[in-house]
């Protein structure tokens, strides 16, 4: 069966996922708004039938899902202007951080289909992590068509509870910004023992890039995986003593993650 998708705001989150859904199938029929010139050409070409206004729509639209990538200062006054799709039975999925399920139930008609998801960069290569909250009116099919939809962005799970989007903020919306600062730390750590450049960078990013994928393509839980690589009195364990004297590692994580979700509670106050 054949859907029609409505993106709104196509910046590099948007773009982002329109690429992954046209890869999946590029016979899609999806509609773009975007304002700026560069970034709706940019839409057109990937295959998307871009327009700078809602006006600009084809009339009578009626599209399967709307997505909402814009700024969270602008989601309500979008959505104001969306009201329609949804008693044309859209769905509206939102990728804003910090705005609430609430906060835009009030932009839309009594009972309209929500959901909210926070994604992060890597979906832009399928590498993503997409952790969605659906407000009560999202049907099991509503729910299927986004989860389909965004796997071709990457991993997708579901929470029950809204306010945990604050944690999942501070894990995973920011988390890869996170790992890039440890591939720099990496690095600036190998050029200060005297490797090149080049190969520095290299072997801190493919280092990276290689345990995160065994660690996600075994059964072994991340601990042992790390067990199996020391040996007593070796040389991952002298760098071990130093990470894991004290538990300052996890001191560190625990308290840096506590503050992204200290600052999401706030932003989500002020949206």
């Amino acid at each position: 069966m054949s859907h029609t998708l409505l993106l709104i705001g196509c910046g590099n989150m948007g773009f982002a996922m329109l690429c992954g859904w046209l890869r999946e199938d590029p016979a899609l029929a999806v509609h773009v708004v975007e304002p700026a010139d560069e970034l709706r050409a940019r839409a057109a070409e990937a295959g998307a039938h871009a327009v700078s206004r809602l006006a600009d729509l084809p009339r009578g639209l009626a599209p399967d899902l709307v997505f909402l990538a814009v700024k969270p200062n602008l989601v309500e006054a979008v959505l104001a202007d969306c009201a329609d799709f949804a008693g044309r039975g859209a769905t509206f999925v939102s990728v804003a951080a910090g705005v609430t399920t609430a906060a835009m139930a009030g932009r839309l008609p009594a009972g309209a289909a929500i959901i909210r998801c926070m994604p992060n960069t890597p979906a832009a290569i399928g590498e993503g992590m997409m952790v969605l909250y659906a407000r009560d009116g999202v049907t099991e099919s509503g729910r299927g068509l986004v989860s389909s939809l965004l796997a071709a962005s990457g991993a997708v799970a579901w929470i029950e509870d809204e306010a945990q989007m604050d944690a999942v903020t501070a894990i995973s919306g920011s988390g890869p910004a996170y790992v890039f600062y440890f591939i720099e730390a990496l690095t600036d750590a190998g050029l200060a023992l005297g490797l090149p450049p080049d190969t520095a960078a290299l072997l801190a990013k493919q280092t990276v890039r290689g345990a995160g994928r065994l660690a996600m393509e075994t059964e072994v839980d991340p601990a042992t995986l790390r067990k199996q690589v020391t040996s007593p009195g070796g040389t991952t364990a002298a760098a071990l003593n130093v990470f894991m004297s004290d538990d300052r590692t996890r001191k560190l994580v625990a308290e840096a993650t506590r503050a992204a979700r200290d600052r999401s509670v706030e932003l989500g106050k002020t949206n």
